[in-house]
């Protein structure tokens, strides 16, 4: 590490930069430590700032990308196994059907973010148009903005790419973040801290982000007809949770996306419970930390036997 210096004016400002290696290539990281420093403050500062690279750098490390390695034959058997245990069996939605799942879904994906709108809200939000009372308007706006994003997946012919991702975020956050659609900009981190302030997950470094979509995309199109569609929609919707594109709306795009190859491929959509919330952290943790994808697809046919019961099916 070492000690940069650059003129701004009347400013001289300081940045402690490091040089590694990452995938073949080498990455530069800066940290701005301040303008005009006496060298008792760059002596002070330096060990702040070399904390802050450090952890840089597990970030570049911890994005493990997955997609670089194949499924292999005695995987993809567990998999389809598992399927064949949950008497999975593939049913349709009616337009009677799609309205009780837009309600479902759109409740649901919202709470598991910490919407404080109620089912019953959602259902009057969506049916009536009646905005419940003393709720906040972003919770209220992404109801809406859910409910057509579902809408949109129906008539869309794309199955993955980096203009749906973003067209998603808009749609759901168009009235509720000043960034929808917008993928995060450089500088901008995401990190996930669960009830105890403990690091659950760190999103990729902002600018890794669109080089990782950009093989995600490239990953499903290669294997989208090779692979079963619940393994393809496992491993978009789980890397999709590991990159943590935007700035906030991760999970409520992600869970579009997984919805949206299952309707490419024929499949219903799958509602997610924000009862199952736990059950699907952990999926989420198992597949980041052990590249598992067996909890997620668990996770997927117990919530369409669930969904089925609603339906009536």
């Amino acid at each position: 590490m070492f000690i940069e210096k650059k003129t701004v004016g009347k400013q001289v400002k300081y940045y402690l930069v490091h040089s590694f290696r990452h995938n073949g290539k080498v990455k530069k990281i800066r940290r701005y430590m301040g303008a005009n420093l006496s060298h008792e403050q760059i002596a002070k500062l330096r060990p702040i700032a070399e904390k802050q690279i450090a952890g840089r750098i597990e970030i570049y490390k911890a994005i493990r990308n997955p997609l670089l390695t194949v499924l292999s034959p005695q995987e993809l058997e567990t998999l389809r196994n598992l399927e064949k245990k949950a008497d999975f069996k593939i049913f349709h939605l009616s337009e009677e059907d799609w309205h009780i799942f837009s309600e479902l879904f759109t409740y649901n994906t919202n709470a598991i973010e910490g919407s404080q709108i109620t089912y019953s809200e959602v259902k009057g939000i969506i049916e009536e148009d009646k905005w419940p009372r003393e709720k906040s308007k972003a919770d209220i706006s992404e109801a809406y903005g859910v409910t057509a994003a579902i809408n949109y997946l129906r008539k869309t012919e794309d199955h993955l790419s980096i203009d749906l991702i973003k067209e998603l975020h808009k749609i759901v956050f168009r009235n509720s973040k000043p960034f929808a659609g917008q993928l995060r900009n450089r500088g901008t981190e995401v990190t996930i801290l669960d009830k105890k302030g403990n690091i659950i997950h760190r999103g990729a470094p902002a600018e890794k982000v669109l080089s990782l979509l950009k093989e995600l995309v490239s990953w499903y199109h290669k294997y989208k007809n090779k692979y079963p569609p619940l393994v393809l929609a496992a491993v978009v919707h789980n890397q999709f949770e590991n990159i943590h594109p935007f700035a906030d709306g991760n999970g409520r795009v992600g869970r579009l996306l997984l919805n949206n190859i299952l309707l490419k491929h024929g499949l219903p959509p799958v509602n997610i419970d924000f009862a199952s919330r736990e059950e699907y952290y952990q999926a989420l943790r198992e597949y980041e930390t052990n590249n598992n994808l067996r909890p997620i697809i668990e996770l997927l046919l117990a919530e369409y036997k669930t969904l089925k019961r609603r339906l009536r099916k």
